[in-house]
Parts: C-alpha cells; sequence; structure tokens
C-alpha cells in the first residue's frame, strides 16, 4: 500500500509551500482576516505541539518532539508496507497523517519550530492556530476512526 505515498508527498508539498510563501509576505503576527468572525490567516511560530503544548519549556521539547516525529514516520511506512491489498481508507488515512507529521518535522529541524497560519474562531471562541499539516493529520485520524467503524 506505499503506492498512497503521493498523498503523503502532496500534502508536504502543499504545506511546505504555503508556510514558505507567507513566511516571506509576512512577519509574524501579520495577516488577514478571511471570514468575519471565522477565519484569518496570521504567521505564528509554534515551539511547542498541538495547541502549543509545551511552548515555554526551553528549547528541550524541539528534540523530543523531533524524536517522536522520526518515531511516527516509521511506524506508519511499517504499517503501510504490511497492509493488506484492500485497506484503501487505512492507507490512504496513514499518507495523510504521514505527510502532515513530515510536513511540521521540516519546520522543526530547519527552523526549531512550526509554523502556523490558520485561525478559526466563532466570535470570541478561538481554536489554536494550525496549518496544512495538522489539518491532514486530523483528517486522517477521523477516516482511521470512521474506517474502524465501518469495518465493525
Amino acid at each position: 500500500m506505499l503506492r498512497y505515498l503521493w498523498l503523503s508527498f502532496a500534502v508536504i508539498l502543499a504545506d511546505q509551500g504555503v508556510k514558505l510563501w507567507l513566511s516571506h509576505i509576512w512577519r509574524v503576527g501579520q495577516g488577514i482576516v478571511v471570514i468575519p468572525g471565522l477565519l484569518n490567516f496570521r504567521l505564528v511560530h509554534n515551539t511547542g505541539a498541538a495547541f502549543s503544548f509545551l511552548a515555554g519549556a526551553g528549547g528541550w521539547q524541539r528534540w523530543l518532539l523531533i524524536g517522536i516525529a522520526l518515531l511516527v514516520v516509521v511506524v506508519i511506512v511499517a504499517i503501510l508496507r504490511r497492509l493488506k491489498p484492500g485497506s484503501t481508507w487505512t492507507a490512504i488515512a496513514l499518507a495523510l497523517i504521514l505527510g502532515g507529521a513530515v510536513g511540521n518535522l521540516i519546520d522543526r529541524i530547519r527552523l526549531g519550530y512550526v509554523v502556523d497560519f490558520i485561525g478559526a474562531h466563532w466570535g470570541s471562541l478561538y481554536w489554536p492556530y494550525f496549518n496544512i499539516a495538522d489539518s491532514a493529520i486530523s483528517i486522517g485520524a477521523v477516516i482511521l476512526v470512521l474506517d474502524a467503524f465501518r469495518r465493525h
């Protein structure tokens, strides 16, 4: 099921391309309102994990998160190699998660932080900033859960 790795590469290219472009046109904190009261883009640097967890930990978290991401990449590739034909949705989900993990891993290794830029909110309720890689990971996780329910 390694034939689905094209999806991982597409996620990585889209994620890194948009991050690079936005990092060239904006400084940290700059952005635009896309849909008032709902969606905005703003350049944010996240030194932590999801939801900025460990962001203020002093620097050691970078190496921990790089190690975890590398382990995730190895495990996902191993699982993809062992999937049986017909496990299409599982392969798609894992390819999305793999692409997202690598997209954020590249940032963390190259920059020491992850570039986030998508801000979703409902009035005064704000979701933490995220990026294309985070979206791919989330969509892949939802597909895995739905596929597990479908099979059982």
